[in-house]
């Protein structure tokens, strides 16, 4: 009991020290550093062009008219959650089917066969597969050079602009691989499309 009342103030004394430096100073330091080295970053690699904010580019956007880039399939729920004014709050996630089933399967074949009526000049090109399935956050921006190949002639007849144009434009939103062996390109779908618009 005595060592107990003896190790009382040196442990609240701990805790003190502890919650200030782990809980303000360390926070605030990193939140600092975040501030001036990454400030586009720390704050949401958010897209602002003249005070007006378009997405975030790290965050897909559903795009389903034949003048814009088609991102990957956005797995969102609004019926599950609500927020305290019973408002439906979106949620997103990976899809809960199973491949070995024949419900994604089915999904799938629906899927490939509207990529190909929206895109009839590809018939005889597969379809590539992150256009016809989700990412696991349900919320993937990116697509692989090859999905937007895929789409190039569509749009450029839907905006009535030449392919090459088209092409140079997703070029100019791919993001190469992490130091050039790590991972794999990847297309921005929602800065093609804001490139697409003119306003990027």
């Amino acid at each position: 009991m005595k060592s107990f009342r003896n190790d009382m103030p040196r442990a609240v004394l701990f805790f003190i020290v502890f919650s200030i430096v782990c809980g303000f100073i360390y926070t605030g330091a990193v939140t600092a550093v975040a501030q001036i080295a990454f400030p586009r970053q720390a704050n949401g690699s958010i897209i602002e062009i003249g005070g007006k904010k378009y997405g975030c580019e790290l965050l897909g956007q559903q795009y389903t008219d034949e003048s814009h880039m088609w991102g990957r399939i956005m797995n969102i729920d609004v019926s599950t959650y609500t927020d305290k004014d019973g408002k439906a709050v979106m949620y997103a996630g990976p899809s809960n089917k199973t491949p070995a089933g024949e419900e994604l399967e089915s999904l799938i074949a629906e899927r490939v066969e509207m990529m190909k009526a929206y895109n009839p000049d590809m018939e005889n090109t597969p379809v590539p597969v992150e256009l016809v399935t989700c990412s696991g956050s349900g919320l993937d921006p990116h697509i692989s050079p090859a999905a937007a190949m895929y789409q190039v002639k569509r749009i450029a007849k839907a905006n009535g602009m030449p392919e090459e144009e088209v092409i140079s434009i997703i070029e100019k939103c791919t993001d190469e691989k992490f130091l050039g062996i790590f991972g794999s390109e990847t297309v921005n779908v929602l800065e093609v499309n804001l490139m697409l618009d003119g306003i990027l």
